[in-house]
């Protein structure tokens, strides 16, 4: 996927929280490497979004670039996308701006964080079956 259609994917609402097919495309349909990609971003993404609170602005661009990058591994556009506001809110030193961008990558977080719960939880049982 080009940048831009990962920006024209983070725009299209109608998108889940996690694009199954670029997941299934980076993970080369492993599940067991896919478990182990999710959980690694559910760790990343929690560390990111506790730089990026009360960060000066350019370590908390820094934070949102590094979480931005993560989130369009696993297809998680909306979290990509509220991560490149946040980066370039921070780069211009807009702090209202900044704040409002957090608040919006946090909520998408909390969104993909959950869902990806509840997927490590089947993928953990799947794998346990097998």
């Amino acid at each position: 996927m080009t940048l831009f259609e990962a920006e024209v994917a983070a725009d299209d609402c109608t998108l889940s929280v996690i694009d199954e097919a670029h997941l299934g495309r980076m993970t080369l349909g492993d599940r067991g490497l896919e478990r182990e990609v999710l959980a690694i971003f559910l760790r990343q993404s929690s560390i990111m979004l506790g730089r990026i609170s009360g960060a000066d602005f350019a370590c908390a661009a820094a934070a949102a670039h590094t979480l931005k990058g993560s989130a369009r591994g696993i297809g998680a556009w909306r979290v990509a996308n509220a991560a490149d506001g946040v980066e370039r809110a921070a780069n211009n030193g807009a702090g209202q701006e900044l704040g409002r961008a957090i608040a919006e990558l946090e909520a998408a977080v909390l969104e993909a964080d959950a869902m990806i719960g509840v997927r490590l939880r089947d993928l953990r049982d799947r794998l346990s079956h097998e």
